[in-house]
Formats: structure tokens, sequence, C-alpha cells
């Protein structure tokens, strides 16, 4: 019986870094190492599938950008496109992958597998976690489960999806979580098992498409202004002088503002600057609150953490300007 082609693509990350002894679990750095070197490490894929390995980037994820993402989009989906291929894993670093995922999920017009990994160790680290994240990665891309989940995060045995995972430990191998929803399934030895699944609409389900983005190297300016107690209106007032056509306003709580953050971000969004209530707390949603806040066209982000929201922003702006009353109905839908 042929084998499933899964096709490899690297993004860097701890996966292929590497330690000064076994023992050293942080300040690591990444060699010269690519994604094939990565499989030559894990004999037991080649019983899985037949793998096709390409280096998109060699980079800590915390450098990834929207040039990155294009770059790995397109490779992504032209794997999908091949009629050859069953499904494709990406390894990536593991501080932006949700939000690399998240990304994927919303732009790739594909029903294939499409399985992010990586790890929270480095190679050279005693129990490195990252070989046995990969086969796992590739078992979960190589079976007909998977089709049509949408984007998936595998790591630690945990399936999860791209839209509600987050990453919730600084060290810890068991770090992605979806901390409202809970998880797909997992994987134990040979087995993948998946128990619930994304209701949300996801790659084919979406407005958003890879030819919305040609010739573009970089998304709308969308920044995030993190609250605290005693802020004020600078980081907001800098956020707009600078070009900013989104903010995020990752708030306390249920998503509330202070007094002078709130007066900066009135003004904000009267020059026509996209304003997202988002919240600091890691679970629960962000809903309508204040009458002067939705009379101020203020956004909820619902359960998007402020990252995701900002990921979300960025593709709507393109898709519908600064036109709140559209980007709130996607906020709602997505």
């Amino acid at each position: 019986m042929n084998k499933p082609k899964i096709v490899l693509l690297g993004t860097g990350g701890t996966i292929v870094s590497s330690g000064a002894s076994e023992t050293q679990m942080t300040g690591y750095s990444i060699q010269d190492v690519q994604v094939s070197d990565i499989v030559r490490a894990v004999p037991s894929l080649k019983e899985v599938a037949e793998l096709e390995s390409v280096s998109v980037c060699n980079i800590p994820s915390s450098c990834i950008n929207a040039s990155i993402w294009f770059d790995l989009a397109r490779a992504c989906q032209k794997a999908c496109d091949d009629d050859s291929v069953t499904g494709v894993v990406i390894t990536h670093g593991t501080d932006t992958m949700e939000e690399t995922a998240f990304f994927l999920n919303l732009v790739l017009k594909t029903q294939k597998p499409v399985v992010l990994t990586g790890a929270m160790r480095p190679s050279t680290a005693l129990s490195a976690d990252g070989p046995l994240n990969l086969l796992n990665a590739v078992r979960v891309a190589s079976d007909s489960q998977s089709v049509g989940k949408g984007v998936l995060v595998c790591l630690n045995g945990i399936i999860n999806s791209a839209r509600d995972v987050t990453k919730t430990n600084t060290t810890a191998v068991e770090t992605f979580k979806s901390l409202d929803f809970g998880m797909l399934g997992f994987v134990v030895g040979n087995e993948v098992c998946y128990y619930t699944q994304s209701t949300r609409p996801h790659t084919m389900a979406t407005e958003f498409s890879l030819t919305d983005f040609e010739g573009m190297t970089d998304l709308p300016c969308v920044d995030i202004v993190y609250a605290h107690a005693d802020d004020d209106a600078r980081l907001v007032d800098a956020a707009v002088q600078t070009g900013a056509r989104g903010i995020i306003h990752a708030g306390t709580g249920h998503g509330t503002i202070s007094d002078k953050v709130q007066e900066a971000l009135f003004v904000a969004a009267k020059k026509g600057v996209v304003v997202v209530r988002a919240s600091r707390v890691l679970t629960g949603p962000v809903l309508n609150s204040l009458t002067r806040w939705q009379e101020a066209g203020f956004i909820p982000s619902r359960t998007f953490s402020a990252q995701k929201a900002r990921v979300l922003l960025q593709l709507l702006l393109v898709r519908h300007s600064n036109n709140v009353a559209e980007i709130a109905k996607r906020f709602d839908l997505y």
C-alpha cells in the first residue's frame, strides 16, 4: 500500500536549536539546521509517510512577520494543490505559533490537513520533545480523520484548533491549550483520536484568499495596547501618530478601559482607527458592554485573544478598509 505523502515546511524555532549542554533549556540558539536534518533524526517517520522537506526560513518565531506568513502560506497552498500530497506539516517556533496557525486557518483554501508543530526543548536537551512532536504531527496530517478540520496545532500529544489554541506556559512541554473550548483530540502511539471540532468558518469557508494579498509584503499596521493599573493615553497616542490603522486594547477584566485611555481611543476612532476591545484575562469572552463604547464603534473581540484579534483585524482591514460595521460582523462570525 502506498504511504501518504506529507510536505514538511520548516521555519525554524526551538525544534532546530541546540544548547551548550543537555541541561540547557533556555538561552539556546538556532543553528544552521534544515528541516531535512530533523527528518533524518527521526527514522520512524519513514514508516508513517513519504516526506518532502522544504525550508521556508530558519528563524526564532519571535521574528516571524507578515512577509514570511505570505511565503509560508503560498508554499503551503502550493503543496495542498498537488494531488499527490496528503497533507502538510509545518515546524515552527512556539512563541508565535498560534498567530501563524490562525493566519493560515483564515487564508488557505484546502480541505487537506495542515498541522503546525514545534518543540519547547532544544534538540540537545534531556527528554527533547521535538522528535515525538514531529512524528505525531505527521501521523495527524496523514490521517483521513484530519481532513476538513482546518489548520491544526499538535504538540505533546494534544491536537488543538488554530482558532482557539494559545501558549500558556513559558517553558513546559504541555504549554499549548484551548482554554475556553478544549482540545480537538490526541495522539497516542499509532492512534489519532478526535472528539470535537471547531464550528467557526475556516479555510474553504472564509472570505479570505491569498489572491487578496497579491504583491503585498506586509499587512495593515495594528497595534496592541496592554492595560494596567495607572495607565494613560501615551501608547494609544503613539500608535495613532505612527500610522496604526487599528488598535487592539487588551483591557482589564471584561475588556474594560480606564478613563484616560478611553478618551484617547475615542479620538482615535474619530480619526478612522478601528478599535477592538479585548482582554488581558486568559479565558472568557469580551462582549458588548457600555453604551458609549458601542456608540464610539469599539468592537468586542468575542473569544479572541488580543494577538488573535490583531491577526483577524489586519486581514479585515485589507478586505473592508475601516468599515466598522462590516468588521464587527466578522468578529462575531469567525
